[in-house]
């Protein structure tokens, strides 16, 4: 049932590349997932300090001073599949403008008990409304396919994420996303991790255009929320100086 679910919704979302300047999410899924018959609400906000002062889209957003975030609200429907909501997905410009800019449903297949396995896997699915100032398309999706490893104290989690705009599987955008993390304790982990954006697949960008962030992490699981907080660098010109994201997570 499982994999029927995954193809049936793999199949749907396949298409084109979904041009994203900025996002409201900043996170490399480690195949969690919320309990059975339990609700989760996790608040995601970025912001950026020094960041990129042109918006990569016709009346875009610019990035630099500028304030994303969401509200992600989720259910856990069994052990292997969660469904989310995100709404709704908002910006603060630099200017002090507030707009809002999209909403997304979620669909996440995981392998059960995540955390308590050596290797794990699952998949991400998203479908996304958008605002034309924030995407250039009205109607996108993601496919986030999860990886993960841990070996002692250190995870070790892929996410080979292509994005879609509906228009060819040539213009599937590469959107990958990678962490190490070094767990402390039960409660406290560190972590470095890597988004980047290298384009369409049939044709990458140039290394000068393309998208690479490196983010050092703190994570913190206990109460009375979970705690993830991280400093982001951009590496090339096409990435933003400068970027900070603080996530807010509980269970109820």
């Amino acid at each position: 049932m499982l994999k029927q679910a995954i193809l049936i919704l793999g199949f749907t979302l396949v298409g084109g590349m979904a041009a994203q300047a900025q996002t409201d999410e900043i996170q490399v899924y480690d195949a969690s997932i919320v309990a059975p018959g339990q609700f989760g609400l996790t608040l995601h906000n970025n912001f950026t300090p020094i960041g990129r002062k042109q918006a990569d889209l016709p009346g875009g957003i610019v990035p630099n001073h500028s304030l994303n975030g969401v509200p992600e609200f989720a259910y856990g429907v069994t052990d292997w599949f969660e469904a989310g909501l995100y709404l709704p997905v908002y910006t603060l410009t630099g200017d002090g403008k507030f707009l809002l800019e999209s909403a997304k449903l979620r669909a996440l297949f995981v392998t059960p008990r995540a955390d308590e396995r050596s290797f794990f896997y699952g998949v991400n699915f998203e479908l996304s409304y958008n605002a034309k100032r924030w995407e250039d398309h009205r109607i996108s999706g993601e496919i986030r396919p999860i990886i993960g490893a841990r070996a002692g104290p250190f995870d070790f989690i892929f996410n080979p994420i292509l994005d879609t705009s509906f228009n060819g599987v040539a213009k599937l955008d590469f959107a990958p996303a990678a962490r190490i993390a070094y767990n402390v304790s039960r409660t406290w982990a560190f972590a470095v991790e890597h988004y980047a954006d290298y384009g369409a697949v049939s044709h990458f960008e140039s290394s000068g255009h393309q998208f690479h962030t490196l983010f050092a992490a703190a994570d913190y699981h206990g109460e009375p929320v979970d705690v993830e907080f991280g400093i982001g660098h951009g590496l090339t010109a096409a990435s933003d100086a400068l970027v900070l994201k603080l996530m807010l997570s509980r269970e109820f």
